[in-house]
């Protein structure tokens, strides 16, 4: 990938601040910005039933509310949105589609977020917001903005693909389990895709070949090898979560798990 790498920084109280460019390849935030070329969104839509939203939701008031964390520049949120709700490729009707799912996405990247923001097809109905989701200040502000405009104290449903690593490799175990806790608390359904450890390896040499220091939590992670599994369990049995279902892997071997809460 030919990211410029951003720059580690933390604002005035330790927290992770938006990601600086220089150098290229590591992205330890995860934000590459040609993302969906190495990992086309067809990937995973195409595991998911296109009836999904009408099984899990039968009788809920429309719109349902989507969140989406971890967007990068939104091309695997637009194609969630279009195979959830079933509209074709050529369809960009801005308004119709808003009327069943209004998808809030976020991502820690405001150089991704504006990218997302100048090709959404449907602006009136998938929306893109700069946002570290980490910072449980900025995140209880803005989140609970949107959830009042709606008059909702929750989300229908969040995704969440192939964020928990960079969670995890930047805010710890202490930080994965409270990022799935909040998960848990703010959403109905739960959409996950967890990075296998493998992967976890293969950031952190990235950063080593690139002569950065490693992930200030890498080495010192207890939660660690059959990700799926730890993360099944933590939803499970510290957040009191159901797993219904496993919709398969992705050719890269990533699992697609469904929790209801």
């Amino acid at each position: 990938c030919s990211r410029p790498v951003p720059a580690r920084r933390t604002g005035a109280k330790g927290k992770m601040a938006a990601p600086m460019s220089e150098g290229s390849g590591a992205a330890p935030y995860g934000n590459f910005p040609n993302y969906s070329r190495f990992h086309p969104p067809e990937g995973r839509v195409s595991l998911l039933p296109p009836g999904l939203l009408r099984t899990l939701f039968p009788a809920a008031a429309r719109p349902l509310l989507g969140l989406d964390v971890g967007c990068n520049s939104g091309e695997l949120s637009v194609a969630l949105y279009k195979h959830l709700l079933g509209l074709q490729e050529s369809q960009g009707n801005p308004d119709q589609p808003g009327r069943d799912l209004n998808l809030l996405c976020c991502d820690i990247d405001p150089m991704l977020i504006q990218r997302a923001q100048q090709c959404s097809p449907f602006p009136g109905s998938i929306s893109f917001a700069h946002l570290d989701i980490m910072d449980c200040r900025a995140r209880e502000l803005f989140l609970g903005s949107h959830l009042h405009r709606f008059g909702r104290s929750s989300f229908d449903i969040g995704f969440c693909m192939s964020v928990t690593m960079w969670i995890h490799l930047n805010h710890g175990d202490r930080g994965l389990r409270e990022f799935l806790s909040f998960l848990s608390s703010l959403c109905r359904y739960l959409l996950l895709e967890p990075q296998p450890w493998k992967c976890y390896r293969a950031a952190a040499r990235r950063l080593r070949r690139l002569g950065r220091s490693d992930f200030d939590h890498f080495r010192s992670l207890g939660i660690s090898g059959d990700m799926v599994q730890r993360i099944t369990q933590i939803l499970t049995e510290d957040c009191a979560m159901e797993l219904v279902c496993c919709f398969g892997s992705t050719s890269w071997d990533r699992r697609l798990l469904l929790f209801k809460s």
